[in-house]
């Protein structure tokens, strides 16, 4: 691999790729056949290469509010980092190579390759060629979505045909500069990669693969999008299909509270794995000695006899607390993947907002009772009306999926819905906002991207 070098140059120059990760295929051909995969193999290495597959933006956990830095811890994080935490103009602050971006678009890169070779190969009729496509639509879409999710508005169906959505990158050629297609066709993009791999992906969770999508991973990924598109009637139905295949919670009574890694990456309630990009770490995912600690606010919020407390965070000398590594088991970084407990909590949130009361604590219920002492017999929470079910609903979203990338969202999709949360910083005696609806919801697109491709950015 004599020329790697040459090729990964050229890729991040054609397409604002971070470095991409070893390959057979790297160094067989320039420009647009830079790899060039030809058995059904090499298009499995492909999408098992998790250095490059399975990777989430990690930019909106740091710009949420899942934790606070100190006056004192300031000065030590990353010029993107410290920007994006007080949601500046310019977050990157000439930084380039925005993993946030490139890495995104090498896992698109990666898929289209997988699928512009198997489009040419006789064996795409054969089984293992259709679970191998479906792998590779599944790929694009989770990707195509992600980047939706921090580089776009909120889904408005009255705007989302004016809201500008990313460049739909369908084919393998890096050398062909795609413009921003709407937010609708961007969602009608993802909708359809995930349509197409739910026929061609079986049915089976991959207990001992879970960087490998399945059926039931594709309605997960649907109930997520539907309820960020503030569909609540799809999304349940998705999450409905999903629990269908696979519905299995853990009991937090059999997972030790006092160990530094509750998790395996192969637990019991996980659907598909993820995790944040490898690219911001002193503000969130140094662990005891990350700069960002939980607030106080967010740790009083759990009952004395949740064991959400003990197990997802750890408490230091000085009465602050730090998350624990997560979902991802031995990952540093935040689990962003699929798993069932957010699926409970999309069902119940969807029942709630459809005057179902009653059901939608039974569902929420259901989740909860594995979350408590068993020591005593759990009190089911109740609710007199759908507004109070939802409210308390949205609260043990918020409890449940601490550090899972999601809360930005959320709070993207809640202020579309109304809900005028303003998020506040205090570094220095300065207080930064962040009002709803704001431009600032939209990250920019990494300028090096608009340098070279002249893509639209996002106003800010």
């Amino acid at each position: 691999m004599k020329n790697i070098l040459y090729w990964i140059y050229t890729i991040s120059l054609l397409l604002g790729l971070s470095a991409c990760r070893k390959s057979e295929f790297l160094n067989k051909k320039p420009i647009t056949n830079i790899l060039t995969p030809t058995t059904l193999t090499d298009f499995q290495n492909l999408l098992e290469n998790t250095d490059v597959m399975n990777l989430t933006g990690g930019l909106a956990q740091i710009s949420a509010d899942e934790y606070v830095v100190s006056d004192a811890s300031w000065p030590s994080g990353t010029a993107t980092e410290r920007n994006s935490y007080i949601w500046a103009k310019d977050i990157y602050a000439g930084d380039v190579g925005i993993q946030d971006w490139n890495e995104l678009y090498q896992q698109v890169f990666y898929a289209n390759n997988v699928l512009d070779g198997l489009a040419k190969s006789d064996s795409v009729a054969s089984p293992q060629g259709q679970y191998v496509k479906g792998w590779a639509l599944f790929i694009r879409a989770f990707a195509f979505y992600d980047l939706t999710r921090t580089f776009c508005k909120a889904y408005d169906a009255s705007t989302a045909t004016t809201d500008l959505g990313i460049p739909l990158k369908l084919k393998s050629g890096i050398d062909n500069i795609e413009q921003r297609a709407t937010l609708q066709q961007s969602f009608e993009q993802i909708f359809s990669d995930l349509t197409t791999a739910a026929a061609l992906l079986p049915a089976t969770r991959p207990s001992a693969n879970l960087n490998r999508p399945s059926k039931m991973a594709v309605y997960a990924l649907l109930a997520r999008i539907y309820l960020d598109m503030r569909n609540y009637v799809q999304a349940g139905n998705y999450a409905d299909q999903c629990l269908g295949l696979y519905n299995t919670l853990i009991d937090y009574n059999t997972v030790s509270t006092t160990a530094a890694t509750p998790f395996s990456t192969t637990n019991d309630e996980l659907i598909y794995n993820a995790h944040q990009v490898v690219a911001y770490g002193d503000f969130t995912i140094n662990l005891a000695s990350c700069l960002g600690k939980v607030p106080a606010t967010i740790i009083n919020s759990y009952a004395v006899n949740d064991l959400r407390l003990p197990i997802y965070f750890a408490k230091l000398p000085d009465g602050t607390y730090y998350r624990k590594r997560g979902y991802y088991g031995l990952g540093l970084y935040s689990f962003t993947g699929l798993a069932t407990d957010e699926l409970y909590l999309i069902k119940a949130e969807c029942l709630a907002r459809n005057g179902q009361t009653a059901p939608a604590m039974r569902v929420l219920n259901q989740l909860l009772i594995k979350r408590y002492v068993n020591t005593s017999p759990y009190i089911p929470l109740t609710a007199s009306t759908s507004a109070i079910a939802l409210t308390t609903i949205l609260s043990e979203r918020r409890k449940e999926l601490m550090w899972r990338g999601i809360r930005w969202y959320d709070l993207k999709r809640l202020n579309k819905e109304g809900a005028d949360i303003t998020l506040s910083r205090v570094v220095n005696g300065t207080t930064y906002s962040l009002l709803p609806n704001d431009n600032h919801w939209v990250l920019p697109i990494p300028g090096d991207e608009i340098a070279l491709s002249g893509i639209q950015q996002n106003p800010r």
